[in-house]
């Protein structure tokens, strides 16, 4: 009898996690094995239903999947992790490997990519677009005439774009600090240190910016919808 490789889901939204929960479902050899919305929610499920795979989002509410991805890694040093995730790959995809996951993948791809990076990564491998994974191998001349090695956002560190993510979201200084478990001097800190990498001059550019970073793309429609 085939064996089933069991998925974790990890998304804080319902609609998401139920739509690729159907899409697996109906695949051959794959079983989802939980639905979570929460980071302590994921890691109990981790320890309750022992996944071969567990596919997540980077933005999880007010936490950011690249901690959860160090967390899990703490505790399942061997768990494949996939990142599906509308933000853009040449922003997050070598960030997210350097944390710990096996691969990362946009929503916006066709349906069967994100069963084929499932697979992939149950298999013990990388999965990578093509087109990110011809930029990763592409020699650096090349890389850097393409804007791809110098683009501003690659300089901050995971913990600005935490904060990046949480003004996107609408989140005040003090709200940050709370959910980040940081001081409001810290915040403004990273605020700051965001302002001068992205080489913006104020508080309204900073929050103009990061709003537009983290909305989907209107014009790229998540194509597994249509699955």
């Amino acid at each position: 009898m085939l064996k089933q490789r069991k998925i974790l889901l990890i998304d804080d939204h319902g609609v998401v996690r139920r739509g690729l929960a159907q899409l697996i479902e109906r695949q051959i050899g794959m079983t989802v094995c939980g639905e979570v919305g929460t980071p302590r929610q994921a890691l109990a499920a981790i320890e309750a239903q022992t996944p071969d795979v567990v596919v997540l989002d980077i933005s999880l509410g007010d936490y950011s999947g690249l901690s959860l991805i160090k967390d899990i890694r703490c505790r399942r040093e061997d768990l494949p992790i996939l990142v599906l995730s509308m933000h853009d790959e040449n922003l997050y995809a070598e960030r997210v490997l350097r944390n710990g996951a096996n691969g990362y993948i946009m929503k916006e791809r066709a349906a069967e990519e994100v069963i084929a990076a499932i697979n992939k990564v149950a298999d013990g491998a990388i999965y990578l677009s093509q087109e990110m994974s011809a930029r990763l191998l592409a020699p650096t001349s090349r890389r850097q005439s393409s804007g791809f090695a110098t683009d501003a956002r690659r300089e901050l560190t995971n913990r600005e774009l935490e904060v990046l993510a949480a003004i996107g979201n609408g989140n005040k200084t003090a709200e940050i600090a709370q959910t980040l478990h940081i001081s409001i001097k810290t915040v403004e800190s990273h605020r700051a240190n965001i302002k001068r990498k992205l080489g913006l001059s104020n508080a309204i550019e900073l929050l103009q910016y990061a709003t537009r970073l983290h909305q989907p793309r209107p014009d790229k429609p998540n194509k597994q919808a249509s699955t």
